[in-house]
């Protein structure tokens, strides 16, 4: 059995890109530091005309302690998708703004947000784990 998409990504970009790195000395200390930050993901959604949604994907990555020098990095990534099926539920809804969309364009993002970081100077950064959007949804909801 296919399954078709219920929606279909209509163009994706960045909305807002801030790296913030007050000083050369925060720059050296952040540099030895960075692997013990931390990465969050918030999604929103504004509903546009036409059955479309703008899913906002806010990452940043930041040092979790009450350190004074920090550095920090954030990316909004904006993706536009026109939902399909009109009857969808709103469960169902969720699911594809939370889960599916995030599964399609995370790869790209990920390489985006790692590559600022690394031309900020910073070392080559690996994510230590893949983001799985299934759990993050699945423990939302129960």
């Amino acid at each position: 059995m296919i399954m078709t998409k219920k929606y279909e990504i209509i163009l994706k970009y960045i909305k807002d890109l801030s790296v913030e790195i007050p000083n050369a000395e925060t720059f050296i200390f952040s540099r030895e530091y960075i692997t013990k930050y931390s990465l969050g993901i918030n999604i929103t959604t504004k509903p546009l005309k036409d059955e479309m949604i703008e899913v906002i994907t806010k990452i940043n990555y930041k040092d979790p302690s009450e350190n004074k020098r920090k550095s920090y990095f954030e990316i909004l990534y904006a993706t536009v998708i026109k939902i399909k099926d009109k009857k969808l539920k709103k469960t169902e809804l969720e699911k594809i703004i939370l889960c599916d969309v995030q599964n399609d364009i995370y790869p790209d993002l990920e390489r985006i947000f790692l590559n600022v970081i690394k031309e900020s100077g910073f070392p080559d950064l690996k994510l230590e784990k893949k983001v799985d959007f299934e759990k993050l949804y699945q423990q939302k909801t129960n």
